[in-house]
């Protein structure tokens, strides 16, 4: 599947929160001491909680997450290595705030630097990994943005690369939502690095090796992700939890909380999100990834029928003890003309509870069906005609 077509899939799914919403109401969620929060239910695709999602926010060091995506992109794509060396710019050396404490003395192998930038939040190391990826500060930040924007993060503008307080640095929780969803599902043999607790480069002080994500050494199930904090933004933490959901298997939570009063509220409001988030709704599996959901007949096609399903498991959440309250419904464009190729959103499924609806799961060709030739299409259309 094209990275186009996950992000406008994801954006379908998370547009439907306001749908869930109208469900997830009458399971009230905590009251988390935060200035804004949300909770996504990822295995789901679905907001389960929110609070001023929309709020423009300063989001400190969770700017390292774009950061880090446009660095596993170009490592994935082998512009650069793990094992190549950056220097350290003077620039880079000279950074305030959270350190790796790094200097233009060395050359800093990639993976140091992201190790760096990921566990002790360092600005220099985010520095150094900016001007080696793109050539220099600003044009990096001009790949952030362009990034964002391609991801559909359309209320965030980013004005450097570590997040740092600046004018017009800004985005929302919904913003941050999508790019923590894409950052895990593009780069999954990457994102293991945030679940690292203790990492320092030889020669540097061992006083600041510790993961400031403190549910990494309290909860098992949290495997990241990143935290953030200046004076104006508070102190800020989206975390990631795996835990097993029976007849679903690993089921994935992710809690943004934004704006907490101490480096420990903001790991306290996120655990009590996520365990709540666990136990308020229930993950119900309705298809396999790649089973066919509906396989309606095609016209004009070298094919007669098009299988439409998900690459990916269709999974729903529900409050708690409410999954046999669900019904489904195909909604789909009638007829069907070829061609369409793997991948093509064709319809989706309509999933309700208690007969109102719950969420709506975009339905794609699960296999490409070539148009038929000229004797083929012609046929097809004596044949709709007559229908």
């Amino acid at each position: 599947m094209t990275r186009t077509l996950r992000t406008t899939l994801l954006a379908c799914l998370i547009s439907f929160s306001a749908v869930f919403n109208a469900h997830a109401q009458a399971v009230q969620p905590p009251e988390i001491a935060a200035r804004a929060y949300l909770l996504i239910d990822v295995t789901a695709q679905q907001v389960l909680a929110e609070l001023d999602a929309d709020k423009p926010i300063e989001p400190a060091s969770l700017t390292k997450l774009m950061s880090a995506y446009l660095v596993f992109d170009a490592l994935k794509s082998k512009k650069i290595s793990l094992q190549q060396t950056f220097s350290v710019s003077e620039r880079a050396w000279k950074m305030p705030g959270s350190r790796m404490f790094i200097d233009p003395k060395m050359k800093v192998p990639v993976e140091d630097l992201v190790k760096g930038m990921i566990v002790q939040s360092g600005n220099d190391a985010t520095m150094a990994l900016a001007e080696g990826v793109g050539g220099t500060a600003e044009h990096f930040v001009q790949m952030m943005n362009a990034q964002a924007k391609a991801l559909g993060m359309n209320a965030t503008g980013y004005k450097n690369p570590e997040g740092l307080t600046e004018p017009g640095h800004t985005t929302t929780a919904r913003d941050l939502g999508v790019l923590a969803s894409r950052l895990m599902q593009d780069f999954p043999e990457y994102v293991g690095y945030y679940a690292i607790k203790k990492y320092r480069y030889a020669g540097t002080p061992a006083s600041n090796e510790s993961n400031r994500n403190l549910l990494l050494f309290r909860d098992p199930s949290v495997d990241g992700l990143k935290t953030g904090h200046t004076d104006a933004a508070g102190f800020c933490l989206i975390a990631t939890a795996k835990r097993d959901a029976p007849g679903v298997g690993p089921r994935r939570l992710l809690s943004i909380v934004l704006g907490a009063s101490s480096e420990n509220a903001r790991a306290t409001e996120s655990q009590k999100l996520l365990n709540w988030g666990y136990t308020a709704f229930d993950a119900v599996k309705l298809f396999e990834a790649g089973q066919a959901v509906v396989t309606p007949a095609v016209w004009k096609g070298r094919g007669s029928a098009i299988k439409l399903g998900r690459f990916s498991p269709i999974v729903v959440a529900v409050p708690a003890g409410a999954g046999g309250r669900l019904q489904t419904q195909v909604a789909r464009p009638e007829p069907l003309l070829a061609p369409f190729t793997r991948g093509q959103v064709v319809g989706s499924l309509k999933v309700t509870l208690d007969q109102k609806p719950l969420v709506d799961v975009p339905l794609v060709a699960l296999e490409a069906v070539e148009q038929a030739g000229l004797l083929g299409r012609a046929w097809d259309s004596v044949r709709l005609w007559v229908k």
